[in-house]
């Protein structure tokens, strides 16, 4: 049987190295594999889509779905995942010392879309009673203006959201021009280790992780998304594709549960693989619609209530028949 060859443009993650490598095959597939920025990948395959297969935010995912865009289907494969009350930035002589203070502030953000402020502003209003038009709500890109939303909006009645085009949240929070910034990426200010820029939550942690214990919510910040043309094609490779992506994260997280050498370059590695392990449970990045439906169904609820759905979403319309059952034996 002849091969399928497909494009797949993802970061260099240690759990999809496996596949990208060779080292796996996926049944019937070739994969000519693109390592590039996640940046890079976003903004190229939402502009061109040059690949057959491609990491993707969530939050442009699940936009384009609620906006009848079926260009795209995903498999429930979530390369990246993290806890977001690490993503808010504060001013240590500023205002904001809580979340409650919050209110009534000027904070800014890169894009209303990014998924790390969706799972951000969605535990400001859940976890901490904050309504979104409380907030006095920026615009830009975090260290260079003039970043744009790549997706339309639908704004919730009360919401506004003034664009910055000639400063950056960096340099808007240093001179006091905001309050506070929600960001995935974060500002020169803290990769310089300034001292006048800190996290709002410093033992985010603990936080994250009662965060996780009260509401099983695991942020899911990108998938893997294929194109509706390729999948109609070669209906088969999607099943395929997500048993090859399930056996490359199994055994990278071996590798980390290895107690005899440690495989990656991190202190204690062992140690906070464990302490991973009995926080969620043997399998600690899940992969599959059942066991991330929780957090699914939280985020599609977040994304409507902040307009970057147009119209609620179901987590089954996200992916496609043939990732919604497996055989039995």
């Amino acid at each position: 049987m002849r091969k399928v060859h497909l494009t797949l443009a993802m970061s260099d993650y240690d759990h999809i190295r496996d596949l990208t490598s060779g080292a796996i095959q996926a049944d019937g597939i070739e994969l000519t594999y693109l390592n590039l920025s996640v940046e890079e990948i976003f903004w190229r395959f939402s502009k061109f889509r040059e690949w057959d297969v491609s990491e993707m935010s969530m939050g442009q995912y699940v936009g384009l779905v609620s906006q009848g865009d079926a260009s795209l289907t995903a498999i429930p494969v979530f390369p990246s995942r993290i806890f977001r009350h690490s993503a808010f930035y504060v001013r240590r002589d500023g205002p904001v010392k809580t979340p409650q203070d919050l209110v009534g502030r000027r904070v800014g953000i890169p894009q209303w879309s990014q998924t790390a402020g969706i799972y951000a502003r969605g535990a400001l209003m859940h976890q901490y009673r904050i309504r979104l038009q409380d907030v006095e709500w920026y615009q830009t890109g975090v260290n260079e203006p003039g970043r744009q939303e790549p997706v339309e909006l639908k704004l919730p009645a009360g919401v506004r959201v003034k664009p910055v085009p000639d400063k950056s949240l960096n340099e808007m929070l240093l001179a006091g021009e905001i309050d506070a910034i929600i960001t995935a990426h974060p500002p020169d200010a803290v990769k310089q280790r300034r001292p006048e820029v800190i996290r709002l939550f410093p033992d985010f942690l603990t936080v994250e992780a009662a965060y996780w214990r009260e509401t099983r919510i695991f942020p899911i910040m990108h998938t893997v998304v294929i194109r509706r043309d390729t999948m109609s094609a070669h209906p088969w490779i999607a099943m395929n594709l997500f048993k090859a992506f399930e056996e490359a994260k199994r055994r990278s997280v071996a590798r980390a549960l290895d107690i005899i050498a440690p495989r990656f370059p991190v202190p204690w590695v062992f140690e906070h693989a464990e302490r991973a392990r009995e926080l969620f449970g043997d399998d600690f990045w899940p992969y599959g619609i059942e066991p991330n439906r929780p957090t699914l169904e939280a985020f599609l609820r977040f994304a409507h209530e902040q307009g970057v759905c147009h119209r609620p979403v179901a987590v089954d319309e996200l992916f496609p028949a043939e990732l919604k059952s497996a055989f039995k034996v």
